[in-house]
């Protein structure tokens, strides 16, 4: 039915229905949102609620785009725009090796994978399993059907073997993770657990890391922007190495958060590992390391 209503139409009622469906947010949750808006944006109390707000917001008109995917995929071109694909182009032209693509929770991050697989990535997206069989199911079936590969991020194995056949495999970096799993650099001037998986793959693969950020454009449109490639030192000291690359990434995307505040999803409660598995102690030192 939404592949049958002009896309336009579709995403505003997208946006309608997720601004009403804010009402029913938990205040508890909408906290969370609002308080990370104000740790890491200089913005008054008003501005930083309509900021978190945004970002839940326009999940409803990402939405919609999914459930478009089969009507969208044919007009790729036209609705998602890439600036610095050559960076890619000219490294597979070069090399014809596969390598990595980070990003984060901006804009339609759904949307993104569609778009490099339609112009020609071979991409591997990384998915968590669902709960609901019925909903993992939609979900892997609708990034193949754009022309993704999928796997799962708990099998490391196949990620390799696809990533030494000259596929790229796509990690979105920007959510909280455990402490065994991380490493904690800066973040918005916070001592921040970041997830260490690009840097540990590029390093051990000796492949590129490419960055790649989507913005929605104000015709409804998409642009994507892909930087030139970064790649892990390989010294004696592996933890420093991934610690290094891990704070570039890091540093890139709250680049990107600052410039498209409303496109970010607020709503995840991104520090909590560092307020839960920390102690206030180590917390303490994290912020002398890293000079906050």
């Amino acid at each position: 039915m939404i592949c049958l209503l002009p896309l336009k139409f579709s995403v505003a009622c997208g946006k309608a229905l997720a601004n009403f469906l804010w009402m029913f947010i938990p205040p508890k949750r909408k906290k969370i949102a609002v308080d990370n808006v104000k740790n890491c944006l200089n913005v008054s109390n008003d501005e930083a609620e309509r900021i978190a707000k945004a970002g839940s917001v326009q999940l409803g008109s990402i939405f919609m785009e999914v459930l478009a995917l089969p009507k969208i995929k044919p007009n790729m071109r036209d609705y998602v725009k890439i600036v610095g694909l050559e960076h890619l182009t000219n490294y597979i032209s070069a090399t014809g090796r596969g390598g990595i693509i980070i990003t984060g929770h901006n804009d339609n991050w759904e949307l993104m994978g569609g778009a490099f697989a339609q112009y020609g990535i071979p991409l591997v997206g990384v998915a968590k399993k669902q709960r609901s069989e019925g909903a993992d199911k939609f979900i892997c079936e609708y990034r193949e059907l754009v022309g993704m590969h999928i796997t799962y991020r708990n099998d490391v194995r196949e990620m390799y073997k696809l990533l030494d056949a000259g596929h790229f495999i796509g990690l979105i970096m920007d959510q909280d993770v455990g402490r065994t799993d991380g490493v904690v650099v800066k973040f918005f001037n916070q001592a921040t657990n970041f997830v260490t998986g690009a840097a540990s793959m590029s390093r051990f693969r000796k492949v590129p890391i490419f960055p790649a950020f989507m913005h929605r454009n104000s015709d409804g449109t998409h642009t994507l922007e892909v930087f030139p490639p970064l790649f892990v030192e390989k010294t004696s000291d592996k933890h420093a190495d991934l610690k290094l690359m891990t704070q570039k990434l890091a540093t890139l995307i709250e680049q990107h958060i600052k410039k498209f505040p409303d496109e970010w999803f607020w709503l995840h409660d991104r520090w909590k590992s560092m307020r839960v598995e920390f102690s206030p102690e180590e917390v303490a030192e994290f912020n002398r390391e890293l000079k906050i």
